[in-house]
């Protein structure tokens, strides 16, 4: 009979490599077209945070000009 719980692996904590734990969500809405492209990609979560933190930080580097 199955675990009502799930698998034992699934329970454990999510480990990360980074320098900041991914702890926020974020949700927003894109076209159809954008979310077939991203789902082209090999990671689409990790490419929509490499572009975002691209972008912030184009923004910070304008202002400081």
């Amino acid at each position: 009979m199955p675990n009502p719980k799930g698998h034992p692996e699934n329970l454990k904590p999510f480990k990360s490599e980074r320098e900041e734990p991914l702890s926020e969500r974020l949700n927003l809405r894109i076209t159809k077209t954008m979310k077939e492209e991203l789902a082209t990609k090999d990671d689409p979560p990790e490419f929509c945070r490499r572009v975002i933190q691209e972008a912030l930080d184009k923004d910070k580097n304008k202002d400081n000009a």
